[in-house]
């Protein structure tokens, strides 16, 4: 299968302090690819590089074909990125968000016109277009900023803990979205506390201490761990972490 995440030995120091050491993974075109890690574990030190926000160290890694060291600014024209506490403006209307971020990812007008009809209506907020973000519930803002870091079709979509907070209906519906965007070929790498929403994911992996200490499908890590969800394989292996601080 095609590789759009491929990490070998991938380093983070800070002086003697390895955030991240030597992770060796890939991450498969259309795969939703969950990175699992207790607070300190190194995953969001991980994940900057990945996603060309951070040099690493030492080690190797390529994101959509280009090199973490040479083409990181090419790795951030080819990724969307979305996060909890921050993707939207929320005092700018929904089509003045999609109408900035088009602009960020270099569409031109009238592909911007084109992707904020598609989204819209996909959203089903066709006249909704003038609305104030700040005035949506978070499940409905986070559905949106999902579809917006999508609307440049990337390669990869990095989402860091993209449904904390929101209520169980809006996380499945959410998730729906996800899976229409890995059946369309976009790669998800995902970050969650949600132990539950680990088991849609096609692989898990789970750092520990800077270290990825597991790597497969959620049934074969339950297996392996004989445990009768993911949640207990994450308390099996956080349970041996040393440090605190990511």
């Amino acid at each position: 299968m095609e590789k759009v995440i491929t990490a070998n030995g991938l380093t983070k120091k800070f002086g003697d302090f390895a955030a991240v050491d030597h992770i060796t993974f890939d991450v498969n075109k259309g795969e939703i690819f969950g990175f699992l890690g207790a607070n300190g574990a190194g995953k969001t030190t991980a994940m900057r590089m990945l996603c060309g926000l951070l040099m690493p160290s030492s080690g190797q890694a390529t994101v959509a074909g280009f090199d973490v060291y040479k083409q990181n600014e090419l790795i951030k024209k080819n990724i969307g990125y979305m996060s909890q506490k921050f993707s939207l403006y929320e005092d700018l209307t929904l089509g003045e968000n999609i109408r900035f971020y088009g602009g960020i990812y270099g569409l031109t007008d009238k592909q911007i016109d084109e992707k904020s009809y598609l989204l819209l209506h996909q959203l089903n907020m066709e006249h909704q277009e003038k609305i104030l973000v700040k005035e949506l519930p978070l499940g409905w803002k986070q559905k949106l900023a999902f579809s917006i870091a999508i609307v440049h079709d990337p390669a990869i979509v990095f989402l860091d803990e993209p449904t904390g907070g929101v209520d169980p209906v809006a996380r499945r519906e959410f998730w729906n979205l996800i899976y229409e965007a890995s059946a369309r070929g976009i790669t998800i790498f995902v970050t969650t506390h949600y132990m539950d929403e680990a088991e849609y994911c096609n692989r898990v992996s789970v750092m520990v201490d800077g270290r990825i200490d597991a790597l497969d499908s959620p049934l074969n890590l339950m297996k392996a761990h004989n445990a009768a969800s993911m949640d207990e394989v994450f308390l099996q292996l956080a349970r041996k972490a040393v440090r605190t601080d990511n």
